[in-house]
């Protein structure tokens, strides 16, 4: 766990500090967020947040490799070698895109070319468990599959990063969230903890802490693409090197039913629940409106949330209770037995309602939002 903690604070130290230079360099550049009419703020904000939190990543993942106990597991060199090639790619056409605004084309020719990449190096989704079997894929399901996997987290990041510290935020909840299962899930089975999960997911986390003094409303800059694309690979492919390290039938005989199993597949959509939600919400408004899903528009989740007063503070807030009720209600489902799952669910429940409430209810005193990256 220590090892653990040294990769969190050095991911969360040189993001913090690479952010300021990324930002002069992207006033330099003019990789600038233009305000258009669908956007919140109201100030044209550099980008290239992206660029500090890959490097974060980067400095914390090398650290790792040379650090007595995570540093001596071949396996998890050779996957987080594949998941910095891959983030690497993923985050330069996020780069290119930021300053010349890629077509929606080119953007998903780069997603895949970056998970195509991940998948050369050997990090590929081996099962899927079902009820009653495990599903063993054989190489072109698991290469569709991953490539598919990927993609979508890249997209579903990229949806949710819409108000000040966000989508950093959100992340790196999801991120806390999934390492806390991973590293425990380890410990209870008696397996190695040093995994490319765990590595990966304290990594973002480390990132997106280090990002968000820069990026919370006011915010100072925005991660762009290549940050939102980036923090989607790290999610998925965070995923997929758990199904290649842990055996899934173990998991079901050993505690007696199929939630663990399934956890590593079904985490990652409770990470993103609120992204995905927004994707799919947001496919379904604009075809049925004729429209390509891609398309944009000013009717995401954090739009109707300033629509019904909440503040741009009040919305990102409301937004990381909801992330970590979902994440930490998934694990807490699934670490425990018996009985108590039913006093899990019961909790959730109430505190969902509770928090739905507050959501939908339009705030005392509600006035004009404030613009993304303006004062109040």
């Amino acid at each position: 766990m220590r090892e653990y903690l040294l990769v969190l604070l050095v991911a969360a130290s040189v993001t913090y500090l690479s952010s300021g230079l990324c930002r002069r360099l992207a006033l330099r550049m003019g990789a600038l967020a233009k305000v258009r009419d669908r956007d919140v703020h109201t100030i044209e904000m550099p980008y290239f947040g992206g660029v500090a939190m890959l490097a974060g990543v980067a400095a914390a993942v090398l650290l790792a490799w040379h650090l007595p106990f995570l540093g001596r597991d071949p396996l998890m060199q050779a996957d987080s070698r594949g998941v910095l090639v891959a983030a690497l790619v993923i985050s330069a056409v996020g780069v290119l895109d930021d300053l010349y605004d890629l077509s929606a084309l080119t953007k998903f020719a780069g997603q895949v070319l970056a998970a195509g990449l991940a998948v050369a190096f050997g990090v590929k989704m081996f099962w899927i468990a079902l009820p009653g079997e495990t599903i063993v894929l054989d190489n072109s399901a698991s290469v569709a599959i991953t490539v598919f996997f990927i993609v979508l987290c890249s997209n579903a990041v990229n949806f949710v990063d819409g108000l000040d510290g966000l989508a950093t935020g959100v992340v790196g909840i999801g991120a806390c969230a999934f390492f806390a299962y991973s590293y425990f899930l380890t410990v209870n089975e008696g397996l190695t903890r040093a995994t490319t999960s765990s590595l990966v997911t304290v990594a973002i986390a480390g990132a997106c802490l280090g990002f968000l003094p820069h990026n919370f409303f006011p915010a100072r800059m925005f991660m762009g693409d290549s940050g939102a694309m980036l923090l989607g690979l790290l999610l998925a492919t965070s995923t997929i090197s758990l199904t290649g390290q842990i055996d899934t039938s173990q998991l079901q005989d050993s505690n007696g039913g199929l939630i663990p199993a399934l956890l590593p597949l079904v985490l990652p959509v409770a990470i993103l629940a609120l992204p995905f939600l927004d994707l799919v919400l947001a496919f379904v408004r604009r075809t049925y409106a004729g429209r390509w899903w891609f398309v944009a528009d000013k009717q995401h989740l954090h739009h109707r949330l300033l629509e019904r007063g909440h503040s741009q503070r009040r919305a990102v807030l409301l937004m990381y209770i909801w992330s970590a009720l979902v994440s930490f209600g998934v694990i807490a489902l699934g670490l425990v037995r018996g009985d108590a799952q039913w006093t899990v669910v019961a909790v959730v429940g109430l505190l969902a309602v509770v928090l739905l409430l507050a959501t939908l209810g339009r705030p005392l005193g509600a006035r004009s939002p404030v613009g993304r990256g303006e004062l109040p």
